[in-house]
């Protein structure tokens, strides 16, 4: 009798562990910018704006995937799309509901954008690697100083 209690208690308790670790690692698991820290990518991606939430479903596999990989012929391959998408939200302009405060910034932060899409544009056609690379990241980091002052809510 003492063995099945043991058993039991030890089936129970084993279960119960593997119910609460795949309830915690599904929660954690659904975010796949954690650790991005708060400014990156835009307040965890809920973005108020559907053309900035297009980008950024391009953008992101690239950056957490294809660069780390150093995958140029797939950035290289999805260039296009971005570029598309970027000029975009460059056509968008300043999105309704932006803070007052913010439109300016918001207007210079679209031209810098505007730009590196240029330079990243070239370099995907005839650029090195590491030319790919850097304006790559220089559009990566526009987008996301964008992101940052799309209006909220």
């Amino acid at each position: 009798m003492k063995r099945f209690c043991l058993v039991f208690v030890f089936a129970f308790a084993t279960i119960c562990s593997a119910a609460y670790l795949s309830t915690v690692g599904a929660t954690t698991a659904t975010n796949p910018q954690e650790g991005h820290g708060s400014k990156g990518h835009g307040n965890e991606h809920s973005m108020s704006v559907k053309a900035y939430e297009e980008f950024h479903d391009v953008l992101r596999p690239l950056q957490h995937e294809a660069l780390p990989a150093k995958d140029f012929a797939k950035i290289r391959a999805q260039s296009s799309l971005l570029i598309k998408r970027g000029k975009a939200l460059v056509k968008l302009g300043v999105p309704k509901g932006t803070k007052a405060e913010h439109k300016d910034e918001f207007a210079r932060g679209l031209a810098k954008f505007n730009e590196a899409l240029a330079k990243f544009k070239s370099d995907a056609k005839k650029g090195t690697d590491a030319q790919l690379t850097a304006s790559y990241s220089a559009v990566h980091d526009t987008f996301e100083t964008l992101a940052d002052l799309l209006p909220r809510g």
